[in-house]
């Protein structure tokens, strides 16, 4: 959905300049008038001013709107609202979030070809991309891998052996780090969740892991090049790369950001106003990602 949005903003940004710049090379006349300047002498003034066809006076206003928000939308950021809870506890049904589309390089808002380099993936970065199985979805994980990284998950902890170009002084196979905090109130199908702080090489968050759930063993994987590991920071209710994968560096839409909002939606069927009507606003999660 939100790929066809962009190619509608392009199409519409195209019809509106093309309509008012052909009326303005081809069919614009000048008006000349007659102006008194005095007893013996009159001037010819040319006007420019003139009354515009309804379609092309509609083009003239709304083509600097529509060409703006695409350019806004396209190349600097991007609002998206979280659908699900993968990502709790970091960010939750009902947060709208921004994401900045230059962190990893422009990309033309239709075929999305990369032409211009502006930064590379960190470890630990929030990212929205295209989902590999389906690109028509946008999907938002945490990376946990680069490229040419050995990732391992067993006992719901991750081990990484970070790739080593060089082959010298390289870090070998490390345990991220896991605190516990105790039962958070993070909450799925009414069971309690556990809250830990993660520490990946060096990069703090907050995850959630569900007790009741069995471990989940990945067999050892490879980071392929020009492609990313991810995870949900909801541990075991987050549908990610333990399941279907890497994400191709063509894939990516940008980084998450900030939170510039976020609405609570805990109506029940029975009430007056429809479900997707907010209940109230958080306005505590507005703010920077972690």
């Amino acid at each position: 959905m939100a790929n066809y949005f962009s190619i509608f903003l392009v199409v519409i940004s195209l019809i509106t300049g093309l309509v008012w710049l052909v009326y303005a090379q081809f069919f614009s006349q000048k008006k000349t008038v007659t102006a008194d300047a005095g007893e013996t002498t009159r001037a010819s003034i040319d006007v420019t001013e003139e009354t515009l066809p309804p379609l092309v006076d509609f083009c003239k206003q709304m083509f600097p709107i529509f060409f703006g928000v695409m350019i806004f939308r396209s190349f600097i950021y991007e609002p998206f609202q979280i659908p699900s809870g993968s990502m709790m506890p970091n960010l939750l049904v009902g947060d709208f979030i921004l994401v900045e589309k230059f962190s990893y390089g422009l990309r033309d808002p239709v075929w999305r070809s990369k032409f211009l380099e502006t930064g590379e993936v960190e470890r630990g970065d929030v990212i929205v991309f295209k989902f590999p199985q389906n690109p028509s979805q946008d999907f938002i994980k945490r990376v946990i891998g680069l490229p040419g990284d050995i990732i391992e998950y067993r006992n719901k902890q991750i081990f990484i052996t970070p790739y080593c170009e060089s082959g010298e002084n390289c870090q070998g196979r490390q345990a991220v780090n896991l605190r516990s905090l105790g039962a958070g109130e993070y909450q799925i199908y009414g069971r309690p969740l556990s809250l830990f702080n993660e520490n990946l090489l060096g990069m703090e968050h907050q995850i959630l892991k569900d007790p009741s759930k069995p471990q989940l063993r990945m067999t050892r994987r490879v980071v392929p090049e020009n492609s990313y590991f991810v995870m949900g920071d909801n541990r075991d209710h987050s549908s990610d790369g333990r399941s279907w994968g890497f994400v191709p560096e063509d894939n990516l839409v940008g980084k998450a950001v900030f939170i510039w909002i976020s609405f609570e939606f805990d109506r029940k069927p029975e009430d007056m106003l429809p479900t997707w009507f907010p209940t109230g606003v958080r306005f505590s999660r507005v703010g920077k990602l972690n």
